[in-house]
């Protein structure tokens, strides 16, 4: 079961998870349609790809970008850029519905005036992860990461400043939104294989939103 059947009766929560960490539980349940409806409109103009790292291996995670940098990685590295390596052409805007709740999220966790010009979209499909890593290609470390999941629950994992630090397993469910930065910023993180399930609002997949300040 996704849970999302339950997904009404949650109360927004918040709750620290490290120093500089804060887990927003269903903070973005109430726009969550609207986000939906805006990755959709993002992603007809700059589509789903599966993206592959400098060593030659293929993510099995897909992506898209909007806002005025976009994260890529290829043979030549890892990077932020204007354009979209398919078409040539600028990043999607990123919607407002997108921009207004990552700035209150960011707020919510202690983080006021975040103005994010990038957003990495993620969508899992049931077996797809994401290995432990750390966010260090923007150029402004004060600025926090705003990561907010929709869709299927997964285990996101929270490590510290080195690859080997034990990871806290965190369930997130639709709606939850986990904000991280100051002494946090450069925590790896990741997400475990993502489960067999079917959720009311996306179906067979989870969709994560990654705000940055990239430049």
């Amino acid at each position: 079961m996704s849970g999302d059947l339950f997904a009404a009766l949650r109360v927004p929560a918040s709750e620290s998870i490290a120093d500089g960490a804060t887990w927003l539980h269903a903070f973005a349940d109430d726009c969550a349609a609207a986000l939906l409806q805006a990755l959709e409109d993002v992603t007809a103009q700059a589509p789903f790809r599966q993206m592959q790292t400098p060593g030659g291996y293929t993510m099995s995670v897909a992506m898209s970008n909007c806002g005025e940098f976009g994260w890529v990685t290829d043979r030549r590295g890892y990077r932020y850029q204007r354009e979209d390596s398919l078409s040539g052409v600028a990043w999607p805007a990123m919607p407002e519905v997108f921009r207004d709740l990552a700035a209150r999220a960011a707020t919510a966790a202690g983080f006021s005036g975040f103005r994010p010009d990038a957003c990495l979209i993620n969508r899992y499909i049931p077996g797809a992860r994401m290995s432990l890593h750390q966010d260090k290609n923007e150029s402004d470390m004060h600025q926090p990461i705003v990561s907010v999941s929709l869709g299927l629950p997964a285990t996101f994992l929270f490590g510290g400043a080195a690859r080997s630090d034990k990871a806290v397993r965190m369930c997130l469910e639709s709606g939850d939104v986990v904000v991280w930065g100051g002494p946090a910023r450069l925590r790896f993180h990741g997400v475990d294989t993502l489960a067999e399930g079917a959720h009311a609002l996306t179906g067979r997949c989870r969709y994560n939103l990654t705000f940055r300040k990239a430049c």
